[in-house]
């Protein structure tokens, strides 16, 4: 049996009701020609730092950019300030990433936001709402425990190109 890669035309985040493109019986070789490009980056000032992921990760228009914690640029130092600190700076961080990548908060589409205390889960909204003018999509969950005990970690999915 010859496995056949089939092209699908489908978001990654929604994948519910996918379906094969015309003409899915194309070749492999047409298949893997036509796939996206995947890019992986390294956000400015992160660079230096040795860690075990990209800032983000790009395929096609869509930009997928890595938990981000409120820590100062260039340094494993959180910010100071708590929550409303860490959010900011982390909020900061995620804005010089979509730069970066040729991107901007203008154009994310999702964010997920993990939280080492939900008490804090209002704190952290007053400054997170003042970094968007149209609010994405978004989950909110605590967590157990976050890098460096930092307070808060946000992640995004943007639009680019």
């Amino acid at each position: 049996m010859t496995a056949i890669r089939l092209p699908i035309v489908c978001m990654a985040v929604l994948t519910a009701g996918c379906q094969p493109t015309p003409g899915a019986q194309a070749s492999a070789g047409a298949a893997q020609a036509s796939a996206p490009v995947v890019e992986y980056i390294a956000g400015p000032g992160l660079e230096t730092l040795d860690l075990p992921f990209s800032s983000a990760v790009r395929v096609g228009h869509t930009l997928y950019v890595s938990g981000m914690i409120g820590n100062l640029p260039g340094t494993l130092e959180l910010a100071p300030g708590g929550i409303q600190g860490q959010t900011r700076q982390a909020l900061e961080n995620i804005a010089a990433t979509l730069e970066h990548a040729g991107s901007s908060m203008d154009r994310v589409v999702k964010c997920t936001v993990f939280l080492a205390d939900m008490g804090e889960w209002q704190a952290m909204n007053e400054v997170y709402v003042t970094f968007f003018e149209n609010k994405p999509a978004r989950s909110a969950l605590g967590a157990n425990g976050l890098a460096l005990d930092a307070r808060v970690e946000i992640e995004c999915i943007a639009t680019i190109g």
